[in-house]
């Protein structure tokens, strides 16, 4: 059995879907040279069978919506002296700005690097958002290919 710490001030982001830890790892962009991160992939849940957990010292801020939209079932657990201070249940964000990138090619966003990113939720089920500009439908549902977009795509 793997045993980690826990720890002291910081963010425990539990009930990640197996297999999905290491992409809301990724996006988050975290600098693991300055905090602490521990990774637990496909360990044992009661409640799903299997699950991912990421636990990150010292660090709050991050971005709630694009982890809904990544794994929309995790929970965010902000620790403060060892104790859970407060605990979200993520859910689907209704519009997000800069985390999903649109497929269309004749986008306004394809051409102009300063348009934002802008989607909305149509169909909550299926995870289908569309695109603010030209209407354009991408789903999140199953795969996690190149919808997610990594925060430095965006520093213009």
């Amino acid at each position: 059995m793997v045993v980690i710490d826990s720890i002291k001030n910081g963010i425990v982001i539990d009930h990640i879907t197996a297999g999905l830890g290491m992409k809301l790892l990724e996006y988050l962009d975290i600098d693991t040279s300055q905090n602490t991160v521990a990774l637990i992939m496909n360990a044992v849940s009661n409640k799903y069978g299997r699950k991912d957990v990421v636990k990150i010292e010292n660090v709050f801020d991050i971005d709630l919506a694009a982890l809904g939209i990544i794994d929309p079932k995790a929970t965010v657990n902000y620790i403060e002296d060892h104790v859970i201070n407060e605990k979200i249940h993520l859910t689907i964000p209704e519009r997000v700005v800069n985390i999903i990138k649109c497929n269309n090619p004749r986008c306004v966003t394809s051409i102009e690097a300063a348009a934002p990113q802008i989607f909305h939720l149509i169909d909550r089920e299926n995870r289908e958002y569309r695109c603010e500009y030209c209407d354009e439908i991408i789903s999140m549902k199953g795969g996690y290919g190149n919808e997610i977009i990594h925060r430095q795509w965006f520093n213009r």
